[in-house]
């Protein structure tokens, strides 16, 4: 079983709003019959860079390889898609947390590959790629302008090889970076 699982990371600023009488303190009086006092007043708001990212699900199951995937050397997953909200610009990252998948025994006498390296995960927003192999550090995987919903689902393509990839449960943390430059 092939399980990655998929940290958040984001950036926001909070929005301020105050309220302030007009320039000094005033007062008002009013006596007698139908007697009014009117002061004026004023508003601000300081709106900051707000962004959300939301996901269809924070974990994929990938696809167990069979013996036409080992063949043709990867299978395809369709993973979770993410829809950012954005009052301004703003920045997708992709990397995973580590260069190898944890790998678990599952076999006895057949141990699971440790050192399978993260780039055996590719990676893509469009189901027929071009997939792009996986690092440690931070790939821009999509970016926008100010948008209600922007949704892009992720592809991954992971590589197999019949004489390195031995059975074995495999895991990767892949980490998501939403920033508003």
């Amino acid at each position: 079983m092939n399980s990655l699982s998929i940290v958040l990371a984001a950036s926001m600023t909070a929005v301020i709003v105050t309220f302030a009488p007009a320039r000094s303190a005033a007062q008002c009086t009013a006596s007698g019959s139908g007697g009014s006092c009117t002061l004026a007043s004023s508003a601000s708001v300081v709106a900051g860079r707000v962004i959300r990212m939301q996901m269809s699900a924070t974990s994929t199951t990938l696809a167990a390889p069979t013996p036409t995937d080992f063949d043709a050397g990867f299978n395809l997953t369709t993973g979770p898609t993410l829809t950012i909200s954005a009052n301004s610009a703003w920045r997708l990252y992709l990397r995973s947390t580590t260069a190898v998948w944890s790998a678990t025994n599952t076999s006895p006498g057949a141990p699971a590959r440790t050192n399978k390296p993260v780039a055996d995960l590719r990676w893509s927003t469009n189901a027929g790629g071009p997939f792009v192999a996986l690092t440690t550090s931070d790939v821009n995987l999509a970016s926008g302008t100010a948008t209600a919903s922007n949704a892009s689902t992720l592809y991954f393509r992971t590589l197999y090889s019949w004489t390195l990839d031995t059975p074995g449960n495999y895991d990767l943390t892949l980490v998501l970076s939403l920033t508003s430059p």
